[in-house]
């Protein structure tokens, strides 16, 4: 590991820790229950899963309109814009404007928000 890439994880770590320190604090002082801090941390983790959505729905709408254009630009000269560079852009956006969809069945099968397989009643 280099001094840069050193300097750069340490610097990472501290804004981590930073940010930890600030939710912890915002509690009033720190005279907050621990009930108090996980619906806080909850609050947040939501927060950030709905930042996460609004982004990859904009970069998905940024990608495919630029796969759009490239396609545009490889009819008009391919020799300069190869066939690939647009396909890529449309399958780089298509993975994106799926992303939040995989994200919400991902967090139902994780986080058991359906049925439990005990509860389970069908099958051979």
């Amino acid at each position: 590991m280099t001094q840069v890439q050193k300097q750069i994880f340490i610097s990472l770590v501290t804004i981590l820790a930073a940010g930890v320190a600030d939710l912890v604090l915002a509690q009033g002082g720190g005279g907050g229950d621990i009930s108090s801090m996980a619906t806080k941390v909850k609050t947040e983790a939501t927060s950030v899963a709905t930042l996460m959505t609004i982004a990859a729905y904009v970069a998905g709408v940024g990608f495919a309109l630029g796969g759009v254009l490239q396609f545009k630009a490889h009819k008009d000269n391919p020799q300069n814009t190869p066939l690939s560079k647009p396909v890529v852009m449309i399958v780089v956006a298509a993975c994106l404007l799926f992303l939040p969809t995989v994200m919400t069945i991902a967090g139902g099968s994780l986080f058991e928000s359906g049925q439990s397989s005990q509860q389970y009643t069908g099958g051979p």
